[in-house]
């Protein structure tokens, strides 16, 4: 037990020698004796007493006197003094083993914070403890693949994986130590034939309350409680570091993500930056970042894609329901997997490309009810996703989303100027869908969109996105049909205030359907289709000039407080706009109006001719041309002077107008000449236009001199498909119908 006892005991037994040599009697000699034996059972137990008892006999027997009495109380005093002794010589043997673990402890303890990260730290703990004399086999194991592989060992071992159902994944999870005292009475030990084992210790390794290792120990002899207990706490200090290199590790990462989102100018810089960095710092394969855009997930940005077919995806954009991505959008939640070829919402080429780790996550969008960006992490080879890595992904998406949203303003500003720069060089039709287009694009949730424009007392649809806008320009709406829609009252829509409409709300066909004929508004607008809507009213001055509508046509919750922020700033550019449309039209109405008249002249004629030609060829409706030359009127004008000239042509217009039909178009050709255009309408229709023409305009007389009127018709398609071929076959059917003396030529 130590070195004092040992010198006692000998001191004792050699006085004893000496008294006995000298001659001494009995009395002198026997109780030295007695003290070394003592001394050396109490200190080293009943068997080393009872060697010195034997040796004190030998050399006592010649002492006249020893006798079997003598020899008992030897070996009485060896008996008590070990028992006396036996829970000191306990005490000290575990005092000396605790402090030989405590010792392995504190060098181990000083070695770890020399670790720069969490691999390096697990890698150098084998060789840390076989160097430390802790003997047999060390060994870290991480999980692979449903089991464990060796991350290192020392010395090596031939095993280069084992299942999960042994002693280390045992204690990997109960997160608790398993000793094994005697490997042969335990069924789930794994044996290496290469390592002659008695005894097995398997200490969890833990990271941030999570096991993500075992340190596995084994050896040919037992290990003692003491070094148990004092290789637990070395794990438990291995643990804390590990969880304060996470922390770290974190921090780091995320400093530096901030860093490079504060530097980037553009979403799409910033995106690549960050994909760049996560998908660095976690040694997986590629990363994406994915943008819901109405039907479509966009890709914002990739960072190592190079398959082919996985580019095409990309370029392509993920469909609606197809990819995790989409789920993540729809729930909100996390996703984190291993065995993508399991999920059932996978990619197909990734799943053919044999792809089992993901991570899916939603980048938060303040004030959207789902997130507008999604970022997906991934590589071919399963791995397990330590709570670390969660931890890290779900802080590093806070700060994505973050500066991701700088950027969206910014970038919105920026489509905001760019339109009142164009404003100023753009001719005004073209800017109505090139606004449209923009506000599709940068309003979350939008897929879809129309512009409708108050013209003459009544809202038409000027431009459309995802709409059939021929079809919808049949149509116009009252003020009141438009409130009806927008759902609020006048005063909310002179404020511009936007309003959201989704269909699991209210039925928004059923709406479009009070204000518009279902067969158009279903076939043209897709009234049906429309999940949710973004109407916003554009005011000026007391007026609502326009309403802008944005629509998803999937998600009825498509559209949030950031929809709304969005789409406000487009309302500036847009009463703008249509404020200097106005002005314009004026002009433009002066360039296209006959002053003597009021009727729109030859160039406002030539201009609607073509546009509902065009439409009369898409839809395959008929289209009717009359060309009108009135008859006596020279005589007025020679006789009567310029005065009844100017008279007599203001009565036919005024004639013309009142027989004019809902719909048909009356023109001043020039002179003495007038026209007429009537869409939809075949020739038997314009013929009997024509002859309520002719008969208003004969009723016209001036001092006695009548007016009457040679009228040639044309229509589309059996006279021509032309503006030019129906305009010559009108012209001839006129000079026929002049030269036959007739108002009305109804054939050739």
């Amino acid at each position: 037990m130590g070195i004092f006892y040992l010198i006692v005991g000998l001191a004792s037994f050699l006085l004893g020698v000496w008294v006995e040599l000298l001659g001494f009697l009995d009395p002198y000699a026997f109780p030295w004796f007695m003290i070394a034996v003592a001394v050396v059972a109490n200190a080293y137990g009943l068997a080393y007493g009872l060697l010195l008892s034997t040796l004190a006999a030998f050399f006592l027997y010649r002492i006249p006197g020893f006798d079997a009495v003598a020899l008992a109380l030897l070996l009485l005093s060896a008996l008590l003094a070990h028992q006396l002794g036996k829970s000191l010589r306990k005490a000290y043997r575990r005092a000396r083993n605790l402090a030989r673990a405590q010792h392995l402890l504190a060098e181990a303890l000083e070695a770890l914070p020399q670790a720069e990260d969490r691999e390096a730290l697990l890698r150098s703990l084998p060789e840390r403890l076989a160097a430390l004399g802790v003997g047999g086999h060390v060994g870290v194991w991480v999980p692979h693949d449903g089991g464990f592989r060796p991350l290192a060992s020392q010395p090596p071992m031939d095993l280069d994986w084992i299942p999960g159902t042994g002693v280390v994944g045992r204690a990997f999870r109960e997160r608790s130590p398993v000793h094994i005292p005697d490997v042969r009475q335990e069924p789930g030990y794994i044996p290496d034939p290469t390592l002659p084992t008695l005894a097995e210790l398997a200490l969890p390794l833990l990271e941030r309350g999570e096991a993500v290792a075992v340190l596995n120990l084994e050896r040919p002899r037992p290990f003692l409680p003491e070094e148990v207990e004092g290789l637990t706490r070395f794990a438990q200090a291995v643990s804390l570091q590990l969880s304060r290199l996470a922390d770290l590790w974190e921090r780091q990462i995320l400093t530096e993500l901030s860093e490079r989102m504060a530097r980037a100018q553009t979403l799409e810089e910033a995106a690549r930056e960050a994909l760049a960095l996560l998908v660095a710092s976690l040694g997986l394969e590629s990363g994406t970042l994915w943008e819901a855009r109405g039907a479509r997930m966009e890709a914002l940005a990739h960072h190592g894609v190079e398959e082919p077919s996985l580019l095409r995806v990309l370029e392509e954009g993920l469909a609606f329901g197809v990819g995790l991505a989409w789920r993540v959008y729809e729930t909100g939640s996390p996703l984190f997997t291993a065995r993508y070829a399991e999920e059932g919402q996978g990619v197909p080429a990734l799943k053919a490309l044999g792809w089992r780790t993901l991570a899916a996550l939603p980048v938060p969008s303040p004030g959207a009810p789902r997130s507008r960006r999604v970022l997906v992490l991934g590589q071919r080879e399963a791995r397990p996703w330590r709570k670390a890595e969660v931890d890290l992904l779900l802080s590093a998406c806070r700060t994505l989303g973050l500066g991701l949203e700088r950027l969206t303003e910014k970038d919105r500003h920026e489509a905001v100027n760019r339109l009142f720069l164009d404003l100023l060089e753009m001719p005004l039709e073209a800017l109505y869908p090139e606004i449209l287009e923009v506000a599709v694009r940068k309003v979350p949730g939008a897929e879809a969109g129309s512009l409708l424009v108050l013209e003459e007392g009544a809202y038409r649809f000027r431009a459309a996105v995802g709409y059939d806008l021929e079809g919808l320009k049949a149509i116009a709406f009252s003020p009141e049909g438009m409130l009806l829609w927008y759902g609020r009252s006048r005063e909310e829509a002179l404020k511009g205030e936007p309003r959201i409409l989704s269909a699991t709300e209210r039925p928004i066909a059923e709406i479009s359907h009070r204000t518009a004929p279902p067969e158009v508004i279903d076939r043209a607008g897709r009234a049906t289709e429309i999940r949710a809507n973004l109407c916003l009213p554009v005011p000026y001055k007391g007026e609502v000039l326009a309403y802008l509508n944005l629509d998803n046509l999937h998600d009825p919750k498509a559209f949030g407080e950031d929809s709304l922020a969005a789409a406000r700033f487009f309302a500036a550019p847009l009463a703008t706009l249509l404020h200097e449309s106005r002005t314009r039209k004026l002009l433009e109405e002066a360039a296209l109006t006959d002053p003597l008249t009021g009727l729109p002249n030859r160039r406002a004629f030539e201009r609607a001719f073509l546009e509902e030609l065009k439409r009369a060829e898409r839809y395959g409706y008929p289209l009717s041309l009359a060309v009108m030359d009135l008859r006596g009127f020279k005589p007025v004008n020679d006789r009567l002077g310029h005065a009844a000239g100017d008279l007599a042509l203001i009565k036919v217009a005024e004639a013309l107008s009142q027989q004019r039909r809902s719909g048909d178009c009356i023109f001043r050709w020039g002179g003495d000449e007038f026209a007429a255009l009537f869409p939809q309408t075949p020739k038997e229709g314009a013929i009997r236009a024509a002859f309520r023409y002719a008969e208003a305009i004969g009723k016209l007389c001036f001092d006695g001199l009548c007016l009457g009127v040679n009228i040639g018709l044309a229509t589309f398609p059996e006279d021509g498909k032309t503006l030019d071929a129906l305009l010559s076959a009108a012209d001839t059917r006129m000079y026929q119908a002049k030269a036959r003396g007739v108002s009305v030529l109804v054939g050739s």
